[in-house]
């Protein structure tokens, strides 16, 4: 068994009332340590061996030892604990199983889930958190927009914390994921599912709002004679050429973001007007970019007129 100084250093001086008297204390010894100051009741089953204000790493103990021995820190709380910059947030994220009652505490947001997810907790580690794919998920298909829970699979991916693939295929035994098919489509684009769905997308959606449909992945050779395939070109009456380069979630990584200015230079270059969009946008937003298309003079479909 372990030492009161062993747990208390593991768990950073945050220990629960149930471990004490594992150890030997009584509830009449634990309050007299709370009564001198000593130490602090942070929670009323968690103690801090501390009279100073809990530091953030100190509040993590806190909630997953207040959720109980089936708690995992999840969402954006595990996120961060896997790595993932740029998406901190100052709520603590706790899951527990549904049925367990653990009281509110301020500060964190304890997720209640009928979903396995015993399943999916990291392998190592202290206090016990899912891995960083399946905590993505779940974070994602919280967040208020999908735009939102897009962009926070894609940051693991660019930050190399997991691959689009292991996240799609994660994304499978997340039963009922909310936005699951956007989600997939989009971690489909940032695998670098080159004919993205979206080069399909964009000559229905013309169709359907009656404008002229594209020339799809026409062959351009640059300057120094390599070819190039266009995603949409358009031929306008007045000879001006129109190009809708569809950029999927994959182009956001800065050595692809590189290339593609590059080529973008090149094709301004040949005369041809650039305009860009990002998959994503053609399956959310799609009047916009139809708008646009109609505002630079892409002329209506003829055919469909007829």
């Amino acid at each position: 068994m372990e030492s009161l100084s062993q747990v208390s250093h593991n768990q950073l001086r945050v220990v629960s009332r149930s471990q004490l008297r594992v150890l030997g204390w009584t509830r009449h010894q634990i309050s007299h340590e709370i009564d001198y100051g000593r130490w602090t009741e942070v929670a009323p089953s968690v103690v801090a061996m501390q009279n100073a204000p809990l530091t953030r790493d100190q509040r993590i103990w806190l909630g997953f030892l207040h959720a109980g021995p089936r708690s995992a820190l999840s969402h954006g709380t595990a996120c961060e604990e896997g790595g993932l910059e740029g998406w901190e947030s100052e709520t603590i994220d706790v899951l527990t199983q549904k049925g367990d009652l653990v009281p509110d505490l301020e500060g964190f947001f304890f997720h209640q889930t009928r979903r396995e997810y015993q399943q999916w907790v990291h392998s190592s580690g202290e206090p016990r958190r899912l891995r960083l794919d399946k905590a993505a998920l779940l974070a994602a298909e919280r967040e208020r927009s999908i735009h939102g829970g897009i962009g926070r699979v894609a940051a693991c991916v660019q930050q190399r914390l997991t691959t689009a693939d292991r996240l799609l295929h994660s994304s499978f035994d997340v039963s009922k994921l909310r936005h699951g098919h956007q989600l997939r489509l989009a971690l489909g684009d940032i695998a670098g599912g080159a004919q993205s769905f979206a080069e399909i997308d964009i000559g229905r959606l013309c169709q359907e709002v009656g404008l002229a449909p594209p020339v799809r992945q026409r062959v351009r050779r640059d300057k120094d004679g390599r070819r190039r395939y266009l995603d949409c070109e358009w031929e306008l009456p007045n000879g001006r050429i129109i190009v809708l380069e569809i950029d999927g979630s994959f182009h956001l990584l800065v050595e692809n973001w590189w290339r593609d200015m590059k080529r973008e230079r090149g094709v301004a270059i040949s005369g041809r007007t650039v305009l860009r969009c990002s998959s994503i946008e053609i399956r959310l937003e799609p009047s916009d970019i139809l708008l646009d298309l109609a505002a630079i003079g892409v002329p209506r479909n003829t055919r469909s007129a007829a």
